[in-house]
């Protein structure tokens, strides 16, 4: 048996940047329209929650723990946003330039890209996420006199999602794949189904869509 071995040249992992931020809005029928690139994206800040211990004790002991469910959010931050994006904000065009809040808000899908670096490269792959079933909140919007140092304004959503079936498996909303992980021509069959290509539309497909792509696209030679 060898002795373990910490930091060793290459496995000095990090993950860093939010980029290519993608939206999917859900249509009346409960299919999400085509994808559209979200311009702009400063952040996307995941926040999980629930798991919350409750205790059983039995015979002066702690006989069993038991948790509670897990929901996911997520808060994305972006100096503007897609048109698509003002009806899952509670916006409706009333005219043409014009818009009033306050109105029924769309649900949708997001994806957006991390990168992975290690201690040998700054970019040893990407990782995709995938998030269905979301929500937005309504968000504060700071407007503030332009001074001797300018800074664009940048807006927030809170955003939470309902978990959706996944076969095998406990239903979930969110994806993350580690494209380093994955052969190049799985990960381009990825790339193709989220941003499109030159003879296909941006889709999001559902988790298992999503999930037999890939196991697909790895077993073949």
């Amino acid at each position: 048996m060898a002795r373990l071995i910490w930091d060793a040249v290459g496995e000095k992992f990090y993950e860093m940047g939010t980029k290519m931020g993608v939206l999917y809005p859900m249509n009346n029928e409960g299919s999400y329209d085509n994808g559209v690139a979200w311009n702009g994206l400063t952040a996307v800040t995941e926040s999980p929650s629930g798991a919350e211990e409750t205790k059983l004790y039995a015979d002066d002991i702690k006989y069993a723990s038991l948790r509670s469910a897990e929901e996911y959010a997520y808060t994305i931050e972006a100096y503007t946003y897609p048109e698509e994006w003002e009806p899952c904000d509670g916006s409706a065009h009333v005219a043409a330039g014009v818009t009033i809040g306050q109105q029924k808000r769309k649900a949708f899908g997001f994806s957006w890209v991390t990168t992975k670096g290690n201690d040998v490269s700054d970019e040893v792959g990407q990782k995709i996420h995938v998030a269905w079933n979301s929500t937005a909140s309504p968000s504060e919007k700071s407007y503030a006199t332009i001074n001797d140092s300018p800074d664009a304004i940048t807006f927030s959503w809170e955003c939470s999602a309902s978990p959706v079936n996944v076969t095998g498996h406990r239903p979930s909303c969110h994806m993350e794949i580690d494209c380093s992980k994955l052969k190049e021509k799985t990960v381009q069959a990825i790339q193709d189904k989220l941003w499109g290509n030159t003879s296909a539309e941006a889709t999001l497909p559902s988790p298992d869509e999503l999930i037999q792509l890939i196991t697909t696209s790895e077993a073949a030679e």
